[in-house]
């Protein structure tokens, strides 16, 4: 992930990235700074495809466009993860070549298309064009680059004419600078490091998101072996918690039921999360999803003290 994010700053791009295991459970994913709503969904979307149908999510693309209607639309109905099936997934491998994990990109400004003012040797790999969001995955997999994005030749044409860069001078597939310019996202992964951690000194198995104000994640991580379903609850308590201001559990008892219907963002109203205050206004939401909610609220309440 840290491989992602260097390159991603490199490139000059903002969005999320997210990394799905071969269950379909997600193990992390990150939002750079200033990446927008969406991105996380649609890259958890595009690396669940490739983690759990084993192929690019291009290819998966490209069969659900070749399908009959019907038979496309039941498969996100049967498998609502599948709900943006967008080229730039990629599935990831383990030494036997079985398929353990699915990682992909997407955000404001994770697209095929070159940034304003990207140098051209920065969007080469091995001396060939190529696009942002596939250097991206390849950068951050340490596999050989491949589009998935159609034509990278014309996409270069378009903006550098017939400009040849030398493959010594390539540096699209060279080791990017560290990302120095991600501060939200780095107090994003600070705090669900220091919640990690003291689950672990307490023998619990969690996941954890951090949020913005408006509920979209910044950082979200699950423990090795912990279950699946924490991921949703985690999320839904930080956006509760960051939507209201307040600790996650409080809004049921003010709106009740009424409280699903307020916003399209998934809130869940029971302990677990809190709100994160900075020079007193709201910045974002943390949440816990563990066996018990009461649970999460004690260890958040250690490691997120006022």
């Amino acid at each position: 992930m840290r491989r992602a994010v260097d390159k991603a700053e490199q490139l000059g791009l903002r969005g999320g990235v997210a990394v799905v295991g071969a269950s379909g459970a997600l193990i992390t994913a990150s939002r750079l700074d200033h990446g927008g709503p969406g991105g996380m969904a649609r890259a958890r979307s595009k690396a669940w495809i490739a983690a759990t149908q084993q192929i690019p999510s291009s290819e998966h693309l490209r069969r659900m466009t070749t399908l009959p209607a019907p038979i496309a639309d039941g498969f996100v109905r049967v498998s609502p993860e599948a709900v943006f099936p967008g080229a730039g997934g990629i599935p990831v491998r383990d030494e036997d070549g079985v398929v353990v994990a699915g990682v992909a990109a997407s955000g404001a400004t994770v697209s095929p298309f070159l940034p304003e003012g990207v140098a051209p040797e920065v969007v080469s790999a091995d001396g060939q064009p190529a696009n942002p969001e596939d250097l991206l995955i390849a950068y951050a997999l340490g596999v050989p680059y491949a589009g998935q994005h159609g034509d990278d030749l014309a996409r270069w044409t378009q903006r550098f004419g017939d400009l040849v860069v030398p493959p010594g001078d390539s540096l699209g597939m060279r080791q990017a600078p560290p990302a120095s310019r991600q501060p939200e996202l780095a107090w994003a992964r600070d705090l669900a490091d220091r919640v990690l951690a003291e689950a672990g000194r307490r023998g619990l198995l969690i996941s954890v998101a951090v949020t913005d104000r408006g509920g979209d994640p910044i950082q979200q991580d699950r423990m090795d072996d912990a279950p699946a379903g924490g991921v949703e609850v985690a999320l839904g308590t930080a956006a509760a918690a960051a939507r209201f201001g307040c600790p996650s559990e409080l809004p049921a008892q003010w709106y009740g039921a009424a409280l699903t219907g307020l916003h399209p963002v998934p809130v869940l109203a029971v302990p677990g999360g809190l709100p994160l205050p900075e020079d007193g206004r709201i910045v974002g939401g943390i949440g816990v999803g563990c066996a018990n909610p009461a649970t999460c609220a004690a260890l958040l309440r250690e490691v997120v003290k006022p």
